[in-house]
């Protein structure tokens, strides 16, 4: 990753996060929540939305009851 370059933030069906690079294709399984900006403006974003690191089916598991 540039610390100069462009990014978008991405997130996937477990509602991870991540960071990839402007104008390139999308890996399978993510889409972009509309946030672009430097490195530095999306990590920020991420860091204020992923506020829950487990992912969506662990965390409906435990909010289930179920181990």
């Amino acid at each position: 990753m540039s610390e100069d370059g462009k990014y978008q933030v991405l997130v996937n069906d477990e509602e991870q996060y991540s960071l990839w690079p402007v104008g390139t294709e999308l890996p399978a399984g993510w889409r972009a929540v509309g946030k672009q900006g430097s490195k530095d403006e999306c990590m920020k974003y991420v860091d204020e939305v992923w506020t829950d690191m487990r992912p969506k089916s662990l965390r409906e598991r435990m909010d289930n009851g179920a181990r």
